[in-house]
């Protein structure tokens, strides 16, 4: 009897390591995005503040964008050679490190440097993250996945709807100012998620250094799948970041103040947290093949109707929001399905992400660009519908039931 209580014990025990695990990839995804989302609905305040133009404030923009598609080829090797959990960890500290940097007053190189860290730091969580639910939670990835998609999305959408009212907040008699709204929307979270994440870890580390042995990795870089995930993720991000940072602007110009059009972001991002937790209803019946290719439609009629009735913006802005986090969800899990093992998943959302990032860069800049240019948002807003136009058609093939790095 004694020796059956004793070969129970273990039971409880992975329990509650998964479930600590649960917790810490939770706080990880709940701080991956507020640092970025929260730039949108500031670019006024910062162009006011700093002199930039619209055209330099689309770059601003789009840094953490280049920084995800320079530093993410090397989260996969990274991880290898020192452990999923120690590389995660670092990460962290390093997106809460570029936080400060970019809110330290004075000169606005600190603004371009510390959002430059903060890119580098959240493209090897991008990386690792798909890698980290294929390896902890091998059959619930779509669930978990969706599960830290929606905190992404849900505290990226705080993070727009809260910053402009913070940066009104009087300290010292004047407004508390964009650099302080940034760092409390930035970091408040962060330190919650480095404890969260060194406690689950602490004790399991070992299970967790080493990867498997190489098995060419190289060759996802000429993988066919691996093409269409990695495009099907640059795609969804740029639409997904050419509303996050322009959306609050568009809104303005339609007459919505600067407190409301930042309101207009944060339900934008809420309805893609909405997308985010559908995306597994999706995926259970029989639209699994064509749900990468369906999805996108809602956008599509969310942005025509931007177009044709911009005061309906925030009927819109939740079209595309469903579209927005459901394709980032879907983006996720792909790059978990279509692989047969944690290390390969790390491979394949190290290539995916790097490569989509190139492509999901352009996009704030190309919109802010034909903005300037025409004057108006027609332009852009047509750039979207292409953009949608080319998601779906990728979608009709990346939702083919192929393995990367295996020959058909």
């Amino acid at each position: 009897m004694a020796s059956s209580s004793r070969t129970a014990r273990p039971e409880p025990s992975r329990t509650t390591s998964i479930a600590m695990l649960l917790v810490a990839v939770c706080l990880v995804a709940a701080n991956m995005r507020p640092a970025i989302t929260g730039l949108g609905p500031l670019l006024d305040q910062i162009g006011a503040d700093t002199g930039m133009s619209v055209s330099t404030l689309g770059v601003l923009a789009a840094v953490p964008l280049i920084a995800w598609a320079l530093f993410s080829p090397l989260a996969h090797d990274l991880s290898r050679r020192f452990g999923q959990p120690r590389v995660l960890m670092w990460s962290l500290i390093v997106l809460l490190a570029g936080t400060l940097v970019r809110s330290i007053p004075g000169p606005v190189v600190s603004l371009w440097v510390g959002t430059a860290i903060i890119g580098i730091g959240i493209a090897i969580i991008n990386v690792l993250m798909p890698a980290v639910v294929k390896r902890d939670f091998p059959t619930h990835v779509p669930a978990v996945t969706a599960a830290y998609t929606a905190l992404l999305a849900g505290l990226g959408a705080v993070s727009s709807g809260v910053v402009v009212p913070i940066s009104h907040i009087p300290l010292g008699g004047d407004p508390a100012g964009w650099r302080f709204a940034l760092l409390v929307t930035g970091a408040a979270l962060l330190p919650f998620a480095i404890v969260g994440w060194w406690w689950a870890h602490r004790g399991a580390a070992h299970a967790h250094v080493r990867g498997s042995a190489p098995r060419g990795r190289t060759g996802i870089w000429s993988d066919a799948t691996a093409w269409l995930v990695a495009v099907y993720m640059g795609l969804q991000a740029s639409m997904f970041y050419m509303f996050v940072t322009w959306l609050a602007p568009l809104s303005m110009s339609i007459g919505r103040t600067e407190v409301v059009a930042g309101i207009d972001v944060m339900v934008y991002q809420l309805f893609s947290l909405a997308g985010c937790l559908l995306l597994p209803l999706i995926l259970r019946g029989g639209l699994e093949r064509w749900a990468p290719a369906l999805i996108p439609s809602l956008a599509i009629v969310g942005v025509a109707g931007l177009m044709l009735a911009p005061d309906a913006v925030l009927l819109w802005a939740s079209l595309i929001g469903l579209t927005g986090g459901a394709t980032l969800a879907m983006s996720l899990t792909l790059m978990a399905q279509r692989a047969r093992d944690h290390d390969a998943s790390a491979a394949l959302s190290g290539m995916s992400q790097s490569v989509g990032y190139v492509i999901a860069a352009f996009g704030p800049v190309a919109f802010g660009a034909l903005h300037s240019l025409t004057g108006d948002w027609i332009a852009s807003l047509a750039l979207v519908l292409a953009v949608l136009a080319a998601l779906t058609g990728v979608g009709v093939f990346a939702g083919r039931d192929r393995y990367v790095l295996e020959r058909s």
